[in-house]
């Protein structure tokens, strides 16, 4: 209304002026969405590549960069900030230095033989893995395959090589996964790393020496001191266990239990840095803990998110419900009905369920909610086996029709039949 009536009095000059302006503002706009797409190309092209082994989709590409542990009102940045906080109050001289924006493509060097994880280990293969370049479709990798991150612990060799003696690092991670409310392909990790002098806890010593050592008992137990603190200050004083457990990075490793709502939760990983780890640092006269810990777990939690897709949601009704520094209880807005659709193939040779669960991912986007195996034969005569899945479709945000989850379910199923080779029933 009040441009119009500008324009009524606007010398005719004037009129031209504005004209010009909203003309430019047009050119503009259009412009800057034309360059905005191009950017998005340019950036998916990074990930998309072509090249061998690459298993990347465009639903993942997209994903890439949104980087929701650095906005401040946001459930995974709250988090964040609170343990960032803790770790900044903590007595002592040690700092922790922050480190939140480092690129999530890596090799499979940095990702896994820095860290002594086997070369059959299941995280390898691609079925786990969003490979951006793996030459010649080998089953493993190898040194100087790139790959999406599959944990921030891919960055903890390149940051103790660089002179970090203790460190917060967070960011997005990436792995193939079932699909439920509490997975989802992209989530968010923090890793922290602290170092001793060794006039503390010892220098270079054989594994068996330090295993044994005071200095190692030191570590441990500065490790498990620091973490309890943490739980304490995010969800207040609560019971606390300890479970020995074993990582390919840490030794000795350990769980972190707490009693909360009346049930047991586990809360993260840690232990003292293994010395091979070290070792393949240059740093062999070095020892130090580590731990990680997942962001949306924590979230999910302590503000009593139902569904881990919800982090992603533009919706103001999600995001406005949060605000820097507090930790709030979620208000559940109307819940969409669900739609249940069942789809049934004989399986073809090699078949990873995970690679199903990534076509739906694609096809369906966060209009899946869950896909769940509900039913499983083999007939003997035949050889083969049969599995039944049963896809829950539900919007965050709307009623979902049932024109549309027929077209993405018969998608769903030629691309099955396509891509994976199975026999539809």
């Amino acid at each position: 209304m009040r441009s119009v009536l500008t324009a009524i009095v606007l010398t005719r000059t004037n009129a031209l002026r504005t004209g010009a302006r909203l003309y430019s503002s047009s050119v503009t706009g259009e412009m800057s969405r034309t360059k905005r797409a191009r950017m998005v190309a340019v950036e998916q092209s990074r990930f998309i590549t072509g090249a061998d082994g690459n298993n990347v989709t465009p639903y993942i590409a997209n994903l890439i960069g949104r980087n929701l542990h650095k906005k401040d009102a946001h459930p995974l940045g709250i988090i964040k900030a609170k343990i960032e906080n803790y770790f900044a109050k903590l007595p002592g001289d040690t700092k922790f230095d922050i480190v939140d924006n480092l690129d999530p493509l890596v090799n499979a060097q940095e990702c896994f033989d820095d860290l002594l994880i086997p070369t059959d280990h299941p995280g390898r293969k691609p079925s786990d893995t969003y490979y951006v370049s793996r030459p010649g479709g080998r089953e493993v990798s190898s040194a100087t395959d790139t790959l999406l991150r599959t944990h921030t612990s891919a960055h903890q060799s390149t940051l103790m090589r660089s002179g970090k003696e203790a460190f917060l690092c967070t960011g997005d991670v990436y792995r193939r996964d079932e699909i439920d409310a509490t997975h989802f392909p992209v989530f968010h990790q923090m890793e922290g790393v602290k170092l001793f002098d060794p006039a503390l806890v010892g220098g270079t010593m054989s594994r068996d020496e330090w295993l044994a050592s005071d200095g190692c008992k030191l570590v441990a137990a500065d490790l498990k001191k620091t973490l309890e603190g943490l739980v304490d200050e995010l969800f207040g004083p609560v019971e606390k266990q300890w479970r020995d457990d074993f990582f390919p990075f840490t030794e000795p490793s350990f769980e972190l239990d707490i009693f909360y709502n009346g049930d047991w939760m586990e809360v993260l990983g840690c232990g003292v840095i293994h010395s091979g780890v070290l070792s393949n640092c240059g740093l062999s006269n070095r020892h130090g803990w580590a731990f990680g810990l997942g962001l949306e777990r924590l979230a999910m939690v302590l503000f009593t998110i139902p569904d881990i897709r919800l982090f992603w949601s533009d919706d103001q009704r999600f995001l406005s419900q949060f605000k820097a520094g507090q930790i709030n209880t979620f208000q559940s807005y109307s819940k969409f009905p669900p739609c249940l659709k069942d789809i049934a193939f004989w399986l073809p040779e090699g078949f990873e369920p995970n690679d199903f669960f990534e076509l739906g991912r694609g096809v369906c986007g966060e209009l899946v909610e869950k896909i769940e195996l509900v039913d499983e034969f083999t007939n003997a005569k035949k050889g083969k086996t049969s599995h039944c899945y049963r896809i829950t479709y539900r919007s965050m945000e709307r009623s979902l029709t049932n024109e549309e989850i027929n077209v993405m379910q018969e998608q769903l199923r030629e691309q099955a039949a396509t891509k994976l080779k199975v026999e539809l029933r």
